[in-house]
């Protein structure tokens, strides 16, 4: 069973469509989440101003304000994390979500356990989890990310420091294609230097150390570790 989300932590709902957004609503209030719900990007940005919540699940096509643009807005207002809902499924309409500063997205109709397990990565990344919920298992790894330790077995797997950050951004998005911009977002922030080849070949050692295949490359966009 899926650790609880922490106590209190508040998400707003910003979706045009009523049903799927009482739906999303119900799902995430059954899991623990305190939800707050807007029927448009005006309304959602006007409670992102005066009540700001913990996350803001947003839906990129609405006809008042676009969730892009809306997560713009957002993230000039301070560093709140946006999960984006989308129908849209090509490359180019994910990217530009996440160049407006998205920090994950979900393709609809999206399973109810993958929303829940973006909603759990991004609160991880926060620091507000159960710390029991640090060890991870896939394909007979296993991960301990308090102690930073990658295990097979009996078997230590030593990790660089930037291949255990890789590993991670893999595992929060688990299930989910992790694009080549959004990996180097998260692992190597801002660094200048950084292209997208060098997650090309950080993918590659993290692969052969592993010993794994659920590393799956997804052609033209990214990557996606198959792990339950």
């Amino acid at each position: 069973m899926p650790p609880p989300p922490p106590a209190g932590l508040r998400v707003l709902i910003v979706e045009d469509d009523a049903d799927i957004r009482e739906s999303t609503g119900m799902l995430l209030r059954r899991h623990g989440y305190d939800v707050r719900l807007a029927d448009g990007g005006r309304a959602g940005l006007e409670q992102v101003l005066t009540d700001p919540p913990d996350i803001a699940i947003v839906d990129i096509a609405m006809p008042d304000l676009d969730g892009i643009t809306l997560t713009r807005r957002i993230k000039e207002s301070g560093d709140l994390p946006v999960i984006l809902l989308t129908a849209r499924d090509l490359p180019s309409d994910v990217v530009h979500g996440l160049d407006a500063g998205a920090d994950d997205y979900v393709t609809k109709p999206y399973d109810a356990t993958v929303l829940l397990a973006r909603m759990r990565a991004v609160a991880r990344r926060r620091g507000g989890t159960d710390p029991t919920d640090d060890v991870e298992r896939f394909d007979g790894i296993v991960v301990d990310r308090a102690a930073r330790r990658v295990t097979r077995g009996e078997e230590a797997i030593s990790l660089t420091s930037t291949e255990f950050r890789l590993l991670e951004a893999l595992l929060d998005n688990a299930g989910i294609v992790l694009s080549r911009a959004q990996a180097l977002r998260r692992v190597w922030g801002d660094e200048e230097w950084a292209e997208e080849r060098v997650v090309d070949t950080n993918i590659q050692r993290l692969r052969a150390k592993l010993r794994t295949d659920a590393i799956q490359t997804v052609r033209g966009f990214g990557y996606r570790l198959d792990a339950p």
